[in-house]
């Protein structure tokens, strides 16, 4: 991993930026948020574009769901807890129901969006968004990831989540890596354990792998950059490859990353899965690095969680 640091959210609004000037069908919606959601960059270069909805996100996807039926690729943002939580129903009767071409970039996700405490940190989207049907769910990690992600979506019909941060986390990734939609990154090819990790916490999973070399166990790390259509391959591979699972997750237990892969495994290869995330219960309001440390979403958890 890099020194540098950049929270996803920044490098989606910077991707809208180049998108806009690629592709004129693209539009920008936003809640009445887009200075922290980053779509202020693609306001600015393309305000004919772009769409203030005011705080009334229900509404947001239903306008958002007609421009797509028009032939247009909007893509929507506000804080996952409006996005996934407020305006629910109608992402699922407005936008996956007749399997519209609307884009979804959630920000703020997850116990790392800090201070603003239990009712914005949003524990359940994956869960909300996954359970739908024709959607796809993505959680990138890092910079360049989530900028090809986003770029990918943009040419991908139909209906997608993106679930971004706003904590600035390590650039992982070199320029030249490749990604694929519903394909996983297996970074190491170590035999003692697999720790599938999505979004901030793929540093962390990486951080412990690192730790852990220098005691001769060696480890891989899967990066689930997409919940939706999950890699049940890489997961199989895994189980039969490594000696012990761990999912990690910046979301509740319940539904997310790690149920996903239980799923998997229940039907296909059936061993025991260590589940790290938030477990039954709200977030805490606290700086996002600590709140990762009180609900024991860090290096040192895994490399406890693998040693117990």
């Amino acid at each position: 991993m890099k020194e540098e640091k950049k929270a996803t959210r920044q490098s989606y609004g910077e991707t809208l930026e180049k998108l806009g000037e690629e592709n004129e069908k693209i539009v920008v919606l936003d809640a009445d948020l887009s200075a922290a959601t980053k779509t202020s960059i693609f306001a600015k270069k393309f305000p004919n574009r772009f769409f203030d909805m005011g705080i009334a996100e229900a509404n947001m996807i239903g306008v958002a769901a007609g421009m797509a039926s028009c032939e247009k690729i909007p893509f929507v943002s506000t804080f996952a807890a409006f996005a996934a939580g407020r305006a629910y129903d109608q992402i699922r009767s407005s936008v996956c129901y007749p399997n519209l071409n609307v884009k979804i970039c959630a920000t703020h996700c997850g116990i790392t969006v800090g201070e603003d405490g239990a009712t914005h940190q949003m524990l359940e989207d994956i869960a909300l968004m996954r359970a739908l049907p024709n959607m796809t769910v993505i959680c990138p990690s890092d910079d360049v990831e989530t900028k090809y992600l986003i770029e990918e979506i943009s040419k991908t019909k139909g209906p997608v989540y993106v679930r971004l941060a706003r904590l600035a986390t390590p650039v992982i990734y070199e320029e030249n890596q490749k990604f694929e939609i519903g394909k996983a990154i297996q970074i190491g090819e170590g035999t003692d354990a697999t720790v599938f990790a999505t979004g901030v916490v793929v540093a962390e999973a990486i951080k412990a792998k690192e730790a852990l070399e220098k005691e001769g166990i060696h480890i891989r790390v899967v990066d689930m950059h997409t919940i939706k259509p999950i890699d049940r391959d890489i997961i199989v591979k895994s189980a039969k490859e490594t000696k012990k699972l761990i999912s990690i997750e910046d979301h509740s237990i319940i539904g997310g990353l790690g149920s996903a892969i239980a799923e998997v495994l229940t039907e296909e290869y059936p061993c025991k899965l260590c589940r790290m995330g938030i477990k039954d219960t709200f977030g805490k309001s606290g700086n996002a690095v600590e709140l990762l440390k009180y609900f024991g979403l860090t290096s040192e958890n895994i490399i406890k969680c693998l040693k117990n």
